[in-house]
C-alpha cells in the first residue's frame, strides 16, 4: 500500500538533552545556513539518507559514462543473452530480451528522480501560491480555492491519480501532469495554516499599518518565513513521488516500455520471478532504496530546522 504524501514522522525533532540539537555556544553564534549543517550532520541517519540520495542523483546523472552497455537503456535486444544471472559480466542478471538490469536500473534512476523533481517543484509552486492567497485574504478567496483543495483531499491519491492518468493516457508528459494535479492540494493545505498563524505576527500588522500592499507583504514577507517547513515536506515527498510513479508504471498507467522506469521493469518481470529472481529484485530494491534514502533526508531536515509536527503537517 502505497503511503500517504500527506503523512509525516511523529519525530520531527528529537527532544531536548537527546544530543542532536544541543548545539555549542559556538555554533548557536553562527550563521543560519551553518546552524542548519551543524544540526544536520550531527545525526548520522540523516547522513546515511544524504549520501543514499547523492549516489542515486550522480548515478542518474552520468548513467551514459558509468554503465557498461549503455545501449540496454533502449529497445536493444540480444535474445543469446536472456534471463542469465548475475555475474561478473551482468551484476544484476539480464532481463527476457537479453538487455542488462544494472544498466537498466541506473538509468531508471535518471526517469523515476526527473519525475520525482518535477512534480514536486511544479506541486509546491501551485500549492504555495493557492494555499498563500486562500490564506492571507480570506473570506472568499478562502471559501473557493480551499473548498477545491478539499474536493481534491477527499479521495485517496493513488485512486485520483490513477483515474486522472487513464483519462490523460499513457507517456511520462501525462503521468507528470496527472501526479502534479493530485500532489499540490497538500502543499495548499500546509501552506493556508502556516499562513493563518503568520499572518497575527506584530510585522504583518505593521506592514498593514504602513500601507504596504498586501501581495508584497505575502510574497515578500510572509512566504520567506514559512519556506522551511515546505522544505521539509518536499524532501519526504519526492520518495513518495518516486513510489506512486512506479506504481502507475507497475498498472500500465505510467512511463511506457522500453524505457527504464523502477515500476515498469518490476511489472515486465512479474511472468519471470520463478525462474528469474533478479529480474524483479533489483529494480524493487531500487524504489525501496530511494524511497529510504529521502524519507531519512526528511526526517533530517525536520530537526536540522528544528520544525515540529503541528508546523510541517498542518
Amino acid at each position: 500500500m502505497t503511503p500517504s504524501p500527506h503523512a509525516y514522522s511523529a519525530e520531527l525533532a528529537p527532544p531536548p538533552g537527546s544530543g542532536v540539537l544541543d548545539e555549542p555556544a559556538a555554533q548557536r553564534g553562527a550563521s543560519g545556513w551553518r546552524r542548519w549543517w551543524w544540526r544536520y550532520r550531527s545525526s548520522p541517519i540523516a547522513l546515511f539518507g544524504l549520501a543514499v540520495v547523492a549516489v542515486l542523483v550522480l548515478a542518474g546523472l552520468l548513467a551514459p559514462w558509468i554503465t557498461a552497455y549503455p545501449a540496454d537503456a533502449g529497445s536493444t535486444t540480444n535474445f543469446a543473452a536472456t534471463l542469465l544471472a548475475p555475474s561478473g559480466t551482468h551484476p544484476f542478471g539480464t532481463d527476457d530480451v537479453g538487455r542488462d538490469i544494472l544498466t537498466r536500473v541506473i538509468f531508471g534512476a535518471r526517469i523515476s528522480l526527473s519525475i520525482a523533481f518535477a512534480v514536486t517543484i511544479c506541486a509546491a509552486a501551485i500549492g504555495v501560491a493557492i494555499g498563500g492567497i486562500a490564506a492571507y485574504y480570506g473570506r472568499w478567496a478562502q471559501w473557493i480555492l480551499m473548498g477545491l483543495t478539499d474536493s481534491f483531499l477527499a479521495l485517496p491519491i493513488l485512486v485520483m491519480a490513477i483515474a486522472i492518468a487513464a483519462i490523460l493516457g499513457h507517456g511520462t508528459a501525462n503521468l507528470v501532469g496527472a501526479l502534479i494535479l493530485v500532489w499540490w492540494p497538500g502543499y495548499a493545505r500546509l501552506t493556508e495554516g502556516l499562513v493563518l498563524a503568520e499572518k497575527q505576527r506584530e510585522y504583518v500588522e505593521a506592514a498593514r499599518a504602513m500601507g504596504v500592499p498586501s501581495p508584497r507583504t505575502l510574497w515578500r514577507h510572509v512566504l520567506p518565513n514559512i519556506v522551511a517547513p515546505i522544505i521539509i515536506r518536499m524532501g519526504q515527498d519526492i520518495g513518495y513521488v518516486i513510489l506512486t510513479a512506479a506504481g502507475l508504471g507497475f498498472v500500465g498507467l505510467g512511463v511506457q516500455p522500453p524505457t527504464p522506469e523502477w515500476g515498469v521493469m518490476v511489472s515486465e518481470s512479474r511472468q519471470f520471478m520463478l525462474q528469474a529472481w533478479w529480474y524483479s529484485l533489483f529494480p524493487g530494491v531500487a524504489i525501496a532504496v530511494a524511497v529510504l534514502g529521502f524519507t531519512l533526508v526528511g526526517n533530517g531536515l525536520q530537526a536540522a530546522f528544528n520544525v515540529h509536527h503541528s508546523d510541517a503537517s498542518r
